[in-house]
């Protein structure tokens, strides 16, 4: 009966996301073949709040990685791994809204493989298209149903250049966050449950323990929340994502508090911290210390940090 009904609920969830990629792609959008917003000339996007965002200058290293992408990619354009990497280099370049452009032409050319609804989905999060990124992560998740478990080779290596991540596991991650990022806290939480049970290195578990936790206090099920932490420990091993993992320990009263209210939101890591501790303030009833604390990272420069982008969902919300 349990395995009927889990089957039962594949399909509708296949039927919905049917529906909703269908809907999104006759929408009123219009940049090239890309579903792209109209933005001034030199803007990525426009902040929740209306205001203009636009990327810093890259470094050298990233324009040159970018031009061997580009090299590749024009010497063989019908290469999947040619497109894909050309579209993250450009990504990493500042230039989401290209990004998009040439994860579309992906999907054109490939449209079963789930990477490029993957990587484009991540890039409708970075610009505000959070509908998009749904519309793109569910139809990823449906496509790579069943398929083994891809190691996703790392664009930006960490100091052990040790790749920590799947296909799998940042299609579940991405979802979560743009259900997060639209408040729909039960399919947010399905999601990042959905890539928790994927396992792998101690950075997934505490990258997505901590969006677990903070969206089961959203909830108010404080008891569930901590429940969800028993597999995080000060001694884990962990390679890149230690502000999520001090954010956990601080969630499970094994951190300071005043430790992390240094961080100020100006690059990534930073804004993850941030973030976390305004949640923290937030549901233990500092709400006008969360809500400064918000407004003191989204005044950064850092903004297509998921915190950053979180911070300015939470400061739109008018029910807050």
């Amino acid at each position: 009966m349990a395995e009927r009904s889990q089957t039962q609920k594949q399909k509708n969830n296949r039927a919905r996301v049917a529906v909703l990629y269908v809907f999104l792609s006759l929408s009123s959008f219009a940049s090239g073949d890309a579903l792209l917003p109209q933005v001034p000339e030199g803007v990525q996007a426009m902040s929740l709040s209306g205001e203009p965002l636009i990327s810093a200058e890259p470094s050298v290293n990233t324009l040159n990685n970018l031009a061997q992408a580009r090299t590749e990619y024009e010497a063989e354009p019908g290469i999947a791994e040619n497109i894909i990497w050309y579209g993250r280099r450009t990504a990493y370049a500042g230039e989401y809204r290209r990004a998009i452009e040439i994860f579309t032409e992906g999907v054109e050319k490939f449209p079963e493989d789930p990477r490029f609804f993957r990587h484009r989905g991540h890039r409708y999060l970075s610009i505000r298209e959070f509908d998009h990124a749904i519309a793109d992560l569910e139809r990823a998740a449906v496509l790579m149903d069943g398929t083994p478990v891809a190691v996703e080779p790392d664009g930006l290596p960490n100091a052990q250049n040790i790749p920590l991540t799947t296909t799998q596991g940042n299609v579940w991650y991405h979802l979560g966050l743009a259900y997060y990022l639209k408040q729909d806290w039960p399919r947010a939480l399905e999601a990042f449950r959905r890539g928790y049970s994927l396992g792998g290195y101690d950075d997934n578990l505490v990258s997505t323990g901590h969006w677990i936790y903070m969206i089961l206090r959203l909830m108010g099920r404080e008891d569930e929340a901590l429940a969800a932490l028993d597999e995080i420990s000060a001694e884990m091993e962990i390679i890149e994502n230690m502000s999520y993992h001090q954010l956990c320990l601080l969630y499970k009263g094994e951190a300071s508090l005043e430790e992390m209210m240094a961080a100020d939101g100006d690059d990534p890591s930073n804004a993850a911290v941030a973030y976390g501790v305004a949640n923290y303030l937030y549901y233990n009833g500092d709400r006008q210390g969360a809500d400064d604390l918000l407004r003191r990272l989204v005044s950064g420069s850092s903004w297509s940090a998921f915190g950053f982008i979180a911070a300015e969902a939470d400061l739109a919300n008018p029910n807050r």
